[in-house]
């Protein structure tokens, strides 16, 4: 791979030509932009900075990581690749591939890293037996988020199954309350889409659809089912959604403006960063028909190969992520659960605990699932093709029907 050499021959130009201040630097690639997500960097950026590590930001927009992944494939083609990069699930496991990350090994066995991260974590951050990323959460992605005082003046209690959320949403647009806040990009609508099917078909079905990809599941008439809920969603969000950042369609329900948004467990830190506190100002709970599962997705820091063996900053940043101190701070802050098993839950709010509670059973229960939407059921090629169909059918271009055909096809080429 001719880009590899070029990132070698380049790192070790650089290490030659900055000297010794440069080298106490980390160049972090990542997307956390909003207020709560950079918020829970800066926990981060503290840490190392403590340590005498310079922190050098590189903030690329856009919630699911889609354009991080276009910046980052640039970088690393032209040989400077950041020392460090947020990534999710498959993306992980695509770059060890090409060889192009780094060997943590060493630290993970003083560590102790096998013993406290869960398997499930394991199996992206690992690639042919090698630590390749430092995993820093556990994201659980089918929360709904709501408005308690919106959901109280209209007499609606928190809704446990699909149908009493359809009436919720009833009773809201009949109040002349935009139901559900959403952003209408293909990573939300995604994401939507894994808790409606899991909703609609259990965890059995999520998993023959979207893990084992399997087509009997995937034309059939619950995946149609399916759709045909999006389709209410769909009905029930405001005119001005299209291409909505994820974090101001939580603002909607934070300042009243709307009832609910599903979204993953990172929308709770725009909640704590505006003021609000779980159970008085909003409420947290499982998409009505999900509760005894949880689909996750893990934000990690792949450590790229800067030329040799792992430097002493990547050695310290993947040390400072995984400390059980900084795991909690970080997680209280961030909204999500610890990557480790063995951190206390007593500095995490009720909808942190609740987090932690939900994905130990799920784990002990096998009904822990790699979210679709987040790039941890199937590979990249699988979750882009069933992006474009059910962003096609929420913007009307399919009905539901139509959807499912689409859909047996996007896969079945996508594989």
């Amino acid at each position: 791979m001719s880009f590899m050499k070029n990132l070698k021959a380049t790192a070790a130009v650089v290490a030659l030509s900055t000297g010794v201040a440069q080298a106490a630097d980390v160049e972090v690639l990542h997307w956390w932009t909003s207020g709560g997500e950079a918020a829970a960097l800066n926990v981060l950026k503290g840490d190392l900075e403590g340590q005498g590590i310079g922190w050098q930001d590189m903030p690329v927009a856009g919630g699911g990581g889609e354009q991080a992944m276009t910046v980052l494939r640039a970088r690393v083609t032209a040989g400077n690749a950041p020392t460090a990069v947020q990534m999710l699930g498959f993306d992980i496991q695509d770059w060890a591939k090409e060889g192009a990350l780094a060997n943590l090994n060493d630290l993970a066995a003083a560590e102790g890293w096998d013993d406290v991260v869960p398997e499930a974590l394991q199996g992206f951050a690992k690639h042919d037996g090698k630590w390749i990323s430092a995993p820093v959460n556990v994201h659980s992605t089918n929360w709904v988020w709501a408005n308690k005082a919106v959901l109280d003046t209209n007499g609606i209690a928190v809704p446990e199954t699909w149908d009493d959320f359809a009436a919720a949403v009833d009773a809201l647009s009949a109040a002349g309350i935009t139901p559900i806040a959403h952003g209408g990009q293909a990573w939300q609508d995604a994401t939507v889409f894994d808790a409606v099917v899991m909703s609609t078909g259990g965890p059995d079905f999520y998993k023959a659809a979207f893990i084992d990809l399997d087509e009997e599941a995937l034309g059939s008439d619950t995946m149609k089912e399916a759709f045909d809920r999006m389709a209410f969603i769909r009905a029930n969000v405001d005119d001005n959604f299209s291409g909505r950042d994820w974090n101001l369609a939580t603002a909607m329900v934070i300042n009243g403006d709307a009832g609910f948004q599903m979204m993953g467990d990172w929308a709770k830190g725009e909640f704590l960063n505006a003021g609000k506190v779980p159970g008085q100002d909003f409420l947290c709970f499982r998409f009505p028909g999900t509760q005894n599962q949880v689909t996750f997705n893990a934000d990690q820091f792949a450590m790229f190969d800067q030329g040799g063996a792992v430097s002493a900053e990547q050695s310290a940043l993947a040390q400072a992520i995984l400390s059980p101190t900084f795991q909690s701070a970080f997680n209280v802050v961030k909204g999500s659960v610890p990557a480790r098993t063995d951190v206390s839950d007593a500095d995490f709010d009720d909808c942190g605990k609740q987090g932690m509670k939900d994905l130990a059973a799920a784990a002990s229960s096998g009904n822990l699932f790699g979210s679709m939407a987040h790039g941890h059921a199937a590979p990249a090629s699988i979750k882009n093709a069933v992006y474009d169909v059910v962003t096609a059918h929420f913007n009307g271009e399919y009905d539901s029907a139509t959807a499912v055909t689409e859909l047996v096809d996007a896969v079945s080429i996508a594989k």
